[in-house]
């Protein structure tokens, strides 16, 4: 009996521990959404023809498609979203349901808080850090990263996804330039801290993006090394939010581009909004 109880002590401490750990993944989460939610400048300015006037045609179309004339300009944007997540390979995606909602805040950083099956937790970026931290059954811990090689990867994903979600953010500014490559596309690129990246925007006749592509740094390749390599997406379905016209559907991952491209992220939007206009 002896025996039993000590086991059963031991059991509890595990559990005290487990749950202690989670929590704390959780208030981080939370102080780092509420930096990033502060993060924004200017954020009353609104949006004029006169701030594109020296761009590429290809991003002066982008612009004047993405943010109507007098939007306010809204740099930090919040996400909602639910879709699949490929949790396999691209002979065998396994894609399972996905819930998640997001800050992104261009060019600082982005939290990203995802619910999927018996796997839960976050994606995130700040100025000074990054993670990724996913539990299952939210109590047992399965991924836990954090490094140089992420943060610089990291920085990749809120670039991407600020040319499609925040585009706003990528206004002629002190961390962004613009380049043309084409009648129907151009690059952005963004330097902020120690790292710079460059987004490849491709448009319609209209101006809507369709198509983005960076240059990732990423080991997600048969030799598991950390190299630059092709990372975007599709986007589609385009709707209203406050000014912006904004893609409630994106598909992409790795490898784009390549016979290698697995989309494994499959997202529909549900709600977009922009913290500070509340």
């Amino acid at each position: 009996m002896m025996w039993l109880g000590y086991g059963l002590a031991i059991l509890v401490a595990i559990f005290l521990v487990l749950s202690t750990w989670r929590q704390m993944d959780h208030r981080a989460d939370q102080a780092a959404w509420n930096m990033l939610s502060g993060t924004s400048e200017d954020e009353f300015q609104v949006f004029d023809h006169e701030m594109i006037r020296d761009l590429p045609e290809p991003a002066q179309r982008y612009f004047t498609y993405t943010i109507a004339k007098g939007t306010v300009l809204h740099r930090v944007v919040q996400i909602e979203m639910n879709g699949e997540m490929g949790l396999g390979t691209i002979d065998a995606p396994n894609y399972k349901p996905m819930k998640a909602t997001q800050i992104l805040a261009p060019p600082y950083g982005l939290v990203w808080k995802l619910k999927s099956g018996a796997i839960s937790g976050s994606d995130g970026a700040t100025p000074e850090t990054s993670w990724t931290r996913f539990w299952l059954f939210n109590f047992i811990p399965v991924v836990r990263a954090g490094s140089a090689d992420q943060r610089r990867s990291a920085f990749g994903r809120v670039v991407a996804e600020a040319s499609f979600w925040a585009p706003a953010s990528l206004l002629p500014n002190k961390f962004v330039k613009w380049e043309a490559l084409s009648n129907d596309s151009a690059r952005a690129i963004v330097a902020y801290g120690e790292f710079t990246q460059a987004v490849d925007i491709e448009v319609d006749e209209e101006g809507a993006p369709k198509r983005v592509i960076i240059q990732r740094w990423s080991n997600e390749n048969p030799e598991k090394e950390f190299r630059e390599q092709p990372f975007g997406g599709e986007l589609s379905q385009f709707q209203n939010f406050a000014g912006y016209r904004l893609p409630t559907r994106v598909t992409g991952g790795n490898h784009i581009g390549t016979d290698a491209y697995f989309p494994f992220f499959k997202a529909n939007v549900t709600s977009i909004s922009f913290p500070l206009s509340r």
